[in-house]
C-alpha cells in the first residue's frame, strides 16, 4: 500500500447528499445497472485520453492498449473496475466525485420527482452515474491519476456514501482510474465471475474497446478460481461499424443509452453507410423524452465525431441544424483529418455536404416513424414539438418536410390535442377550399371559442388552432404547404374566396352600403382607438371582434416582444361588427351620442377580451358596464 499524504476529509455538495439517499434506497428497481453506468464513464475516460492524445502524444505514456478491466475477490467481497484513459487529478476527484456538475445541479434537483421509476431516469443524463456504485456498495474507493502527472500526483477517493468523502495524496504507476466496490452484505451476489460477465454481455457489449475479466478455471477440487490471465468478454468493435443485418435491435438500444445517458429506449434509429464522394457511417437515434436543457439553445449538443474510428469529439455541434439539438448518435468520418477542430469544421464544404445529407436521414427517420407508429411519434411531438417548429425559420430547404411534421389542434379536435398534419387537413378541405385557415391565442379554450371562428363553424371550415408561444413567429416563415397559402382568420379583410357564393358576396356588400353612417358614427365615437370600422363577415352570433391588420404584430408576438423589454411597433385594432346582432341594431337605433359612445367602447373592450388582450383602461370599462347596469335595472 503506498504512503498517502495531504489527506483530508470534505463534505459532500448538498445536491450529492440527496442523491445519494436516493440510491442507498433502492433508487434503481434494477441493481446490476451500476455496473453499466461505471463502464460507460470509463469508455468516456478513453475517449477523452484518445482526443488529448491527438494534440500530445506522450499522454500515452508507452502506447498500452487502452481497456476496461474488471475482477472481484470473493473472500474481501469487492468488485473492481480499472480503466487505462484520462485519469483524474486531486482537484478533479474533489470536483466531479463531490458534486455534481454545476450547470445542472439546480435542474437536477428540480427535476426529481420523489417516484422512484421517473426519478432513475435523470441519473445518467446528469452526468453522476458513477454514484449507482452505492446502490451494491457501502465503501467505494477511487484509485486515479491524470495522464501526464507525475506518479507521485496519484489520488485516493474514498467515501461510504454518507455526509463525506475523504481525499488523499497517493503514488500510482499506471494513469487512469481504479474504482473498488466494498459491496453490501446482501450484495455479494455482483462477487461472481458468471454475473458481471452477464451483465457486461447485456448491456456494455457494444462498447468499442476490450472489456476483460480474469480467465476461471476449475480446480481439482471443481470450485472456480481466478487465474492471471484475463480474457476481453465484450465484442469490443465499434457497434456502427458492423453491417445492420449483424445488429439486434436490444444492441442498438444499449449503444443509444451509452451515448445519450438514458435510461429509455429510443422511439427509432437510423443506421446508415455513405460510400462514393464522401464516405462516412451515422447512426442517429430519436429520444423517448426530452433533455432539462432542451430549452438552452446555447446547452451543448451534438453528435458523437470519429474520424476512421478514432473518438475525435464529443458533441460536434456542426452536423446537424439546431432544431434537431434533440438528436443523439455518432458520425464516422474517412475525409477528415485527425486533428480537426471545432473551428475547422464550421469551415469545412465536406461538413456542409454530410450536415445536409443528414438532416434529410434525421427528417426522414421521423417521417417514418409518424406513418408507421402514429402513438410513439404522438409522444415525439409532445416532448420535442416546439422545438421542431424553429425549424421552418432555420431550414429553408427542407420547410416543405418540416412542415410535413408539424402537428396542431384544430377546431375539429376537442381536448386541444395536437394531432392533425398539414396533409390531413388538406386531404379533408372542403371542395373550394384554396388556403389552411388557422388562428393564433394563449390557450385552445380561448381559440376554440373564439368569435373569429363563428362564419367558419357555420360552414363547417376546419381551421387549425395554434397555442404554442412560437406559433405566430412559425407562421410567419411556413407561409405555404403543398401549394396552398396560409391565411389567419383574425388579420385583415377575411376573404374565402370560392367558399362564398356570389349571392354571400353581393348581399354583404348591399349590407355595408346601408351601414356606412354608423361606421362613420362608430369611427367618431372610438377615434384613435381603432385603424378602421368595418362591417364583418366573420360573425354569425357575436356583435363585434377585433381584426388584426394584415401588416402587423399579432397579440401573441406583441406579447413575447413585450415580456423580453422589447419595443413593439404601434398599431391599431380593426373593428368589424355584426350588422345583424341586436345590440348592434340598438346601438344604430341610439340618439344619444354620449350613450352611443359609452355603448361603443363596451363592445371594443369585450371584443378585446375575446381576443385574449388585456384592456387598456379596465376601470373605464367597468364604470361604463355598471352605469348601463343601473340604466337597465331602473
Amino acid at each position: 500500500m503506498s504512503v498517502e499524504t495531504q489527506k483530508e476529509t470534505l463534505g459532500f455538495q448538498t445536491e450529492v447528499k440527496q442523491l445519494l439517499h436516493l440510491m442507498i434506497h433502492s433508487l434503481y428497481s434494477n441493481k446490476e445497472i451500476f455496473l453499466r453506468e461505471l463502464i460507460s464513464n470509463a469508455s468516456d475516460a478513453t475517449d477523452k485520453l484518445r482526443f488529448e492524445a491527438l494534440a500530445k502524444p506522450e499522454l500515452l505514456e508507452g502506447g498500452d492498449p487502452l481497456k476496461i478491466r474488471v475482477s472481484f475477490d470473493k473472500d474481501a467481497k469487492t468488485v473492481t473496475l480499472e480503466d487505462n484513459g484520462i485519469g483524474m487529478s486531486r482537484e478533479d476527484a474533489i470536483t466531479h466525485l463531490g458534486t455534481i456538475a454545476k450547470s445542472g445541479t439546480a435542474d437536477f434537483m428540480q427535476h426529481l420527482t420523489g417516484d422512484q421509476k421517473k426519478d432513475s431516469h435523470l441519473i445518467g443524463q446528469f452526468g453522476v452515474g458513477f454514484y449507482s456504485a452505492f446502490i451494491v456498495a457501502d465503501k467505494v474507493d477511487v484509485f486515479s491519476r491524470r495522464a501526464g502527472s507525475p506518479t507521485s500526483e496519484g489520488v485516493h477517493w474514498s467515501s461510504k456514501g454518507e455526509g463525506d468523502f475523504e481525499v488523499a495524496t497517493v503514488e500510482k504507476a499506471e494513469r487512469g482510474t481504479r474504482i473498488v466496490l466494498h459491496l453490501k452484505a446482501a450484495e455479494d451476489e455482483f462477487a461472481d465471475g458468471w454475473r458481471l460477465r452477464n451483465i457486461i454481455k447485456k448491456y456494455s457489449d457494444h462498447i468499442a474497446l476490450p472489456i476483460e475479466l480474469p480467465k476461471e478455471q476449475a480446480t481439482a477440487e471443481g470450485e472456480e478460481t481466478q487465474a492471471l490471465e484475463w480474457e476481453t468478454v465484450n465484442r469490443a468493435s465499434a457497434l456502427w461499424t458492423r453491417p445492420r443485418t449483424e445488429i439486434k435491435d436490444e444492441e442498438y438500444q444499449e449503444f443509444y443509452k451509452h451515448i445519450g445517458h438514458d435510461f429509455e429506449n429510443p422511439l427509432s434509429w437510423s443506421h446508415n453507410k455513405v460510400e462514393g464522394k464522401l464516405e462516412y457511417t451515422s447512426l442517429l437515434y430519436t429520444p423517448a423524452r426530452a433533455p432539462f436543457d432542451l430549452y438552452q439553445r446555447e446547452a451543448p449538443r451534438g453528435l458523437k465525431l470519429y474520424v476512421q474510428r478514432v473518438f475525435v469529439m464529443d458533441q460536434a455541434e456542426s452536423f446537424l441544424p439546431l432544431y434537431l439539438r434533440f438528436i443523439k448518435g455518432v458520425v464516422d468520418s474517412n475525409d477528415l483529418s485527425l486533428n480537426v477542430s471545432r473551428e475547422i469544421l464550421q469551415k469545412d464544404p465536406i461538413i456542409d455536404s454530410m450536415k445536409s445529407a443528414l438532416t434529410k436521414r434525421v427528417l426522414d427517420m421521423l417521417e417514418k416513424l409518424a406513418k408507421n407508429q402514429p402513438e410513439e411519434y404522438k409522444s415525439f411531438w409532445k416532448n420535442f414539438g416546439q422545438v421542431l417548429k424553429e425549424g421552418p425559420a432555420e431550414d429553408f430547404a427542407n420547410k416543405e418536410k418540416i412542415g410535413g411534421l408539424l402537428r396542431f389542434a384544430s377546431s375539429k379536435t376537442e381536448d386541444g390535442e395536437q394531432s392533425v398534419g398539414l396533409g390531413e387537413y388538406i386531404a379533408r378541405m372542403q371542395d373550394g377550399q384554396d388556403k389552411v385557415y388557422y388562428l393564433t391565442g394563449e390557450s385552445f379554450a380561448q381559440v376554440k371559442n373564439s368569435p373569429h371562428l363563428e362564419v367558419f363553424r357555420k360552414k363547417g371550415i376546419e381551421v387549425l388552432l395554434l397555442t404554442d408561444r412560437i406559433d405566430e413567429w412559425l407562421m410567419s416563415y411556413l407561409t405555404e404547404f403543398d401549394g396552398k397559402h396560409f391565411v389567419d382568420v383574425a388579420r385583415g379583410d377575411l376573404d374565402l374566396g370560392k367558399l362564398d357564393s356570389e349571392e354571400d358576396k353581393k348581399a354583404q356588400e348591399e349590407v355595408a352600403k346601408t351601414k356606412e353612417g354608423l361606421v362613420e358614427r362608430l369611427k367618431t365615437a372610438l377615434g384613435e382607438q381603432v385603424a378602421e370600422v368595418r362591417v364583418s363577415h366573420r360573425l354569425t352570433d357575436s356583435p363585434a371582434i377585433l381584426a388584426i391588420g394584415e401588416q402587423d404584430l399579432g397579440l401573441q408576438m406583441r406579447q413575447i416582444l413585450e415580456a423580453s423589454g422589447q419595443k413593439v411597433p404601434d398599431s391599431k385594432p380593426i373593428f368589424e361588427f355584426n350588422p345583424a346582432h341586436p345590440l348592434i341594431e340598438k346601438l344604430d337605433a341610439e340618439a344619444d351620442e354620449a350613450r352611443f359612445a359609452d355603448l361603443s367602447h363596451i363592445l371594443f373592450d369585450q371584443a378585446a377580451l375575446a381576443a385574449g388582450d388585456t384592456l387598456k383602461d379596465p376601470a373605464g370599462y367597468v364604470q361604463r358596464l355598471n352605469k348601463l347596469l343601473v340604466e337597465l335595472s331602473a
